[in-house]
């Protein structure tokens, strides 16, 4: 006997049982009110892979990640930081000012390795970039940009961009 391409061994334990054929029930039978029938989409779910040790693929894709030294920066561009943190501090000095001027930035930023399992916890990190809406420029308390939804602190700053902002022929009010 043969079952689709596959020859079926004649010492076959579940023969009989597999003759019989897949169940048929009434339409509304006590076994088919109890046990309705399983759409295909969730009888798929039953046998997709899943992840039976949590958060050990994102651990060992971790450990790929190229972490470097912090970008040592000249004095030049740090006062040109502290220049640009300044202009966009005039142009987002209340909520209001922030709101109408809606100055569009590029923020490049060092992010320290927080992983614990990792060597470079602490000591090495990776550039990051954001870009949307400066919000808030505070020079004060916090001494941190917020773009967007990120809070960056002045000393991860390595460079700020704005299209037509920072030109040095620009003058600015004081607000």
């Amino acid at each position: 006997m043969e079952v689709g391409y596959m020859p079926m061994p004649p010492d076959f334990k579940y023969l009989k049982v597999f003759l019989k054929g897949k169940p048929r029930h009434q339409a509304y039978d006590a076994f088919a009110l109890k046990h309705p029938a399983m759409d295909c989409g969730r009888r798929a779910k039953i046998f997709s892979p899943f992840d039976a040790l949590k958060g050990f693929s994102d651990a060992v894709a971790s450990k790929d990640v190229l972490y470097i030294s912090r970008p040592e920066m000249s004095d030049g561009d740090r006062e040109e930081i502290n220049r640009r943190l300044g202009i966009l501090n005039m142009l987002t000095c209340s909520g209001r000012a922030a709101r109408e001027n809606r100055v569009s930035v590029r923020v490049r930023y060092f992010v320290l390795c927080t992983d614990k399992n990792n060597a470079a916890c602490g000591v090495r990190g990776r550039i990051q970039s954001v870009s949307g809406i400066c919000m808030r420029v505070d020079g004060t308390v916090s001494h941190s940009i917020t773009v967007g939804r990120s809070i960056i602190h002045f000393r991860d700053i390595l460079s700020i961009e704005a299209d037509g902002i920072f030109d040095e022929d620009r003058e600015y009010d004081a607000l």
